[in-house]
């Protein structure tokens, strides 16, 4: 297998926003993480003026604040605004086919569901989670491509701009926002590598 090297400036880039959003979409932001988001600067792009947006958002919000925002968001009474599951995303029902495709994947990475981890593994958080991970790992750019767009770009795209344009949202719009520009630029980094690994082996 073809080892990419994980501390190239741009995939430590690309892990650290996959890590971002696994951070602010798995529980409600703490404290500490509100004030690290608070910290973020961007650059003139549409997404460094996003990452300016949240951070003045965060230096804004209480954590109490933001955890009922993330509440009614993706937790509600019932259900949230916002369901971020793929199996529900891409057919209407949770725990469903999409979810066994990547457990099945996740299990032939050999990862597995962390035994105090309630969540199904396709939540929106843990499929981030994994790509930081295998970034991390510097596992093969094929490998990222194909989790990528086996189990992310089917829907992640949508969920995302749901959360852009939910009627709740207020620190997490402009999460929705890094999240669908990411994923926009993302398989383009993942294909200029996978040719450039491929040329060198030619």
């Amino acid at each position: 297998m073809t080892v990419h090297d994980p501390e190239s400036g741009a995939d430590g880039l690309r892990a650290d926003v996959y890590r971002l959003l696994a951070l602010t979409l798995a529980a409600p932001p703490s404290a500490d993480l509100l004030g690290l988001l608070g910290g973020l600067t961007g650059d003139g792009t549409a997404m460094g003026r996003a990452f300016d947006d949240l951070a003045s958002r965060a230096r804004a919000a209480s954590p109490r604040e933001a955890e009922r925002e993330f509440n009614t968001l993706f937790i509600g009474v019932v259900q949230g605004e916002l369901v971020p599951y793929a199996s529900y995303y891409r057919t209407g029902f949770l725990t469903d086919r999409p979810l066994s495709a990547l457990r099945a994947d996740l299990q032939a990475l050999g990862l597995e569901r962390a035994p105090d981890v309630s969540e199904p593994e396709d939540h929106i958080a843990a499929l981030c989670d994994v790509m930081a991970v295998l970034i991390r790992e510097g596992a093969d750019p094929a490998v990222q491509r194909h989790m990528l767009d086996s189990h992310l770009t089917p829907w992640a795209g949508r969920f995302f701009r749901d959360l852009e344009g939910a009627e709740a949202a207020a620190l997490y719009r402009p999460v929705g926002t890094i999240g669908r520009l990411f994923l926009e630029i993302e398989g383009e980094a993942l294909t200029g590598q996978i040719d450039q690994l491929e040329g060198a082996d030619a």
